[in-house]
């Protein structure tokens, strides 16, 4: 990603005050909690709800805490995932459990889960916008939790969900962080429900826009940029929605060359890179950005009525979300 000099200042700005955050005894603890933290990340939450407070008129200083929970609480969820897909890698080093080990690693995630709540309940705000604040993101929480087992049962399941199932579960496992990030923005600016309720809006669907782009360059994304190898998802057995698009679509020779990959962990790189290529040929690429744009669409509505340098911001993000080359 080729990030705009505010989302490099933001992140420098989180970075710090997440770093002062995560110290304490024992120190292996919060040398762990912060392990993925130091090692990489855009910190776009936690630059939604910088912005999101901006676009209202607020402090970007009123909005730190905010974002710094929210960040802990993504890294949180990094921590677990990788633990129960016993991932090795992320951001091109060895994930938490693998460095640190299984019970260290459970304990950092629960540290940072933790730690994200202690912030926000010491914010400066009044009692009732950190009251929100402190609704709005464990709600998330459970959310993402929600969501992280439709994922699971999606996998398990033997049958191709449908695309509205798709959309449900990435809706809370992914979309549900982008949406209260921008939620808790607007409260560190304003106590109207009508414009958490807008930012809140525009932060779920640039988070669904995300994910199906994502989805899109986890099937057929350039190797150099995404570092996993071509038609890695499909190989994985990942129901995403280009994959589940294509497998509807294909007929025939084509279907047999996709199913032939998918799920297959043996598949040679051949036959993958022909399932790759049928997708391409079944004009998935296009289908997929249009349903990424629509998202998009929806989210810049959400945003219609304000205007200024954050909301400008906020839509360069967007935009980018969904063109991101593959």
């Amino acid at each position: 990603m080729k990030k705009t000099k505010q989302i490099e200042k933001n992140a420098e700005k989180v970075n710090r005050y997440l770093n002062s955050k995560l110290k304490g005894n024992p120190k292996k603890l919060y040398d762990a909690a912060g392990h993925l933290i130091i090692h990489g990340g855009k910190r776009l939450r936690p630059y939604m709800v910088i912005q999101s407070c901006q676009i209202l008129g607020g402090k970007s200083s009123n909005a730190m805490n905010a974002a710094s929970a929210v960040e802990m609480v993504h890294n949180f969820s990094l921590v677990h995932d990788d633990i129960m897909d016993n991932d090795e890698m992320r951001h091109g080093v060895p994930t938490v459990h693998k460095k640190y080990g299984m019970p260290l690693a459970i304990l950092a995630g629960d540290v940072l889960f933790s730690k994200a709540f202690q912030i926000i309940s010491n914010s400066k705000l009044s009692d009732s916008a950190t009251m929100q604040l402190v609704s709005k993101l464990a709600k998330a929480c459970v959310d993402i939790c929600e969501g992280q087992l439709l994922d699971i049962k999606m996998a398990e399941e033997r049958k191709i969900p449908s695309q509205a199932d798709y959309i449900t579960m990435i809706g809370k496992k992914t979309a549900a962080l982008f949406d209260v990030s921008c939620a808790m923005g607007a409260i560190c600016a304003s106590n109207k429900s009508k414009d958490v309720s807008n930012l809140s809006s525009f932060g779920r669907n640039l988070g669904i826009a995300f994910q199906i782009t994502d989805d899109l360059i986890g099937v057929m994304g350039d190797p150099k940029v995404t570092k996993k190898p071509v038609g890695n998802d499909l190989r994985e057995g990942k129901k995403s929605l280009p994959i589940l698009m294509a497998i509807k679509l294909a007929k025939g020779k084509d279907k047999k060359i996709i199913l032939k990959a998918f799920g297959n962990s043996k598949v040679t790189r051949k036959d993958l890179n022909k399932a790759v290529e049928v997708i391409r040929s079944l004009g998935i690429e296009e289908s997929v950005r249009g349903q990424a744009q629509k998202y998009s669409e929806k989210a810049k509505k959400s945003l219609s009525k304000y205007s200024g340098s954050a909301k400008s911001e906020l839509i360069t993000l967007l935009d980018f979300v969904v063109k991101r080359s593959v």
